[in-house]
C-alpha cells in the first residue's frame, strides 16, 4: 500500500449497522430528558395552582390549540363550571373568566409540552431507524421509552378524569403518583440509555451498564420517598404543618388510625406528611452509600448526588416553613427530578463494566 499501513480500530472493524451513531443518539436523548424535566416542573405548577381540572376533555389533536374566540372561552368556562371542583370549591364569589384563563393556561401548556415531547422523541426515532443509525440492541429500549411516553399521557388523562366524577374536588392522589412516577422513571430511563450510548461512542466494545444490587436497593428507597412525596401533593398534606421538625408540637402527629396504620399511611395527610419528611433521611443514607461507590469511577456523579439531596432537603424544609409557597414548592419538585437524574447517573456509574 505504497509503504503505508492502515491501522484498523475496533470501530472500523465493527459493521456499520452494529455501530450506528451512538453519539448523536445520546445527545438527542439528553435533549428529550431536559424536556421531561421541564414537563415535571410545569406539572408541579399545574398542581399547585389547582389548574389540573380546568380542561375537562381529552382531545389529543385538536386540543393542541387553546380557545381562539370569546365564544370558545365561554364554552370551556361553562364546562369547568359544571365540574365538582368548581361547584364545591369556588365559593359564593365564584370565578371570573380571567381567573379561569390563568388556570386553563397552565393545564393547556402542560398538555402541549407533552405533545412536544412525543414529537421530539417519535420523529428523530423514525429518522434514526430508517437511516440505520441505531446500534444493535438499542431498538427495543428506545421503543420501550416511547411506549412509556404514551402511557404517561394516558395516565395523565386517567388522573384528570378521577377528579371530574362524583363529588371529587381533586384528582386521585394514587393516579397523581402514577402520573408523576412514570415521568420520573422515563427521565431515568432516558439518561441511562443516553449514558450507555455515550460510552459506546467512546468505545465500540463498551457494554451496557448493569443494575447492581446496591443500585436496586437505592432505587427502591428513593421510589418510596418519591411515592410519599406524590401523595403529599395529592392530599395537600404539605399544608397540615408549617413547623419543622415537630408537627402539632410533637414528633409523631395525631392521625386517623381507625382503619389501621397501613390505610393511614396511604390516606391520612398527617401520617403521609410525617412519613415523607422522615423517610427522607433513610433515602439520604442510601444515596450517600451510592455516591461513595460512584466516586471510585466518576467523582462528578458523586458530587451531583450530594448537591441534589442536600438542596432537596433544604427546599423541603423551606416548603413546610413557608406554608407551601408556590415557587418554593415548585423548586422542591424540580430538584426532586434532578435528584432522580443524579441518582440514575450514579447507578449507571456503579454498574459500568469493562
Amino acid at each position: 500500500m505504497d509503504g503505508q499501513t492502515k491501522v484498523l480500530t475496533r470501530e472500523d472493524q465493527a459493521p456499520r449497522s452494529a455501530r450506528g451513531r451512538p453519539a448523536a443518539l445520546a445527545r438527542w436523548l439528553f435533549g428529550v430528558a431536559l424536556l421531561v424535566l421541564a414537563m415535571v416542573i410545569v406539572g408541579g405548577i399545574t398542581r399547585l395552582t389547582e389548574s389540573g381540572l380546568s380542561i375537562t376533555e381529552w382531545k389529543p389533536v385538536t386540543g393542541a390549540l387553546p380557545p381562539l374566540s370569546d365564544a370558545q372561552w365561554q364554552e370551556e368556562f361553562a364546562r369547568y363550571r359544571a365540574s365538582p371542583e368548581y361547584r364545591y370549591e369556588s365559593g359564593p364569589a365564584g370565578m371570573t373568566l380571567a381567573d379561569f384563563r390563568f388556570i386553563y393556561f397552565w393545564e393547556w401548556f402542560h398538555r402541549l409540552l407533552g405533545r412536544v415531547i412525543g414529537l421530539a422523541f417519535a420523529l428523530p426515532l423514525a429518522w434514526y431507524w430508517l437511516r440505520g443509525a441505531i446500534p444493535a440492541g438499542y431498538k427495543w429500549r428506545l421503543l420501550a421509552l416511547f411506549a412509556l411516553g404514551g402511557l404517561q399521557g394516558a395516565f395523565g388523562w386517567f388522573m384528570v378524569r378521577s377528579g371530574l366524577s362524583g363529588t371529587m374536588t381533586d384528582v386521585s392522589h394514587f393516579w397523581l403518583s402514577i402520573h408523576l412516577l412514570t415521568a420520573l422513571f422515563t427521565l431515568g430511563g432516558l439518561l441511562w440509555t443516553a449514558l450507555d450510548l455515550r460510552q459506546l461512542a467512546r468505545d465500540p466494545a463498551a457494554r451496557s451498564a448493569r443494575l447492581t444490587g446496591l443500585a436496586t436497593l437505592v432505587a427502591v428507597v428513593l421510589f418510596v420517598q418519591l411515592l410519599l412525596g406524590a401523595w403529599v401533593a395529592g392530599l395537600n398534606a404539605g399544608l397540615v404543618s408549617d413547623t419543622w421538625p415537630l408537627m402539632q408540637g410533637r414528633f409523631v402527629p395525631e392521625f386517623d388510625a381507625a382503619r389501621g396504620v397501613l390505610w393511614g399511611a396511604a390516606h391520612d395527610p398527617f401520617l403521609v406528611h410525617f412519613l415523607h419528611r422522615w423517610w427522607a433521611w433513610i433515602a439520604v443514607a442510601a444515596l450517600i452509600v451510592l455516591a461513595r461507590r460512584a466516586k471510585r469511577t466518576d467523582r462528578r456523579a458523586s458530587i451531583s448526588i450530594h448537591i441534589a439531596f442536600g438542596t432537596q432537603i433544604l427546599l423541603g424544609i423551606a416548603t413546610v416553613w413557608t406554608g407551601v409557597e408556590l415557587w418554593v414548592a415548585v423548586a422542591h419538585q424540580a430538584v426532586g427530578a434532578l435528584l432522580v437524574a443524579a441518582t440514575a447517573w450514579g447507578m449507571h456509574v456503579a454498574g459500568r463494566r469493562a
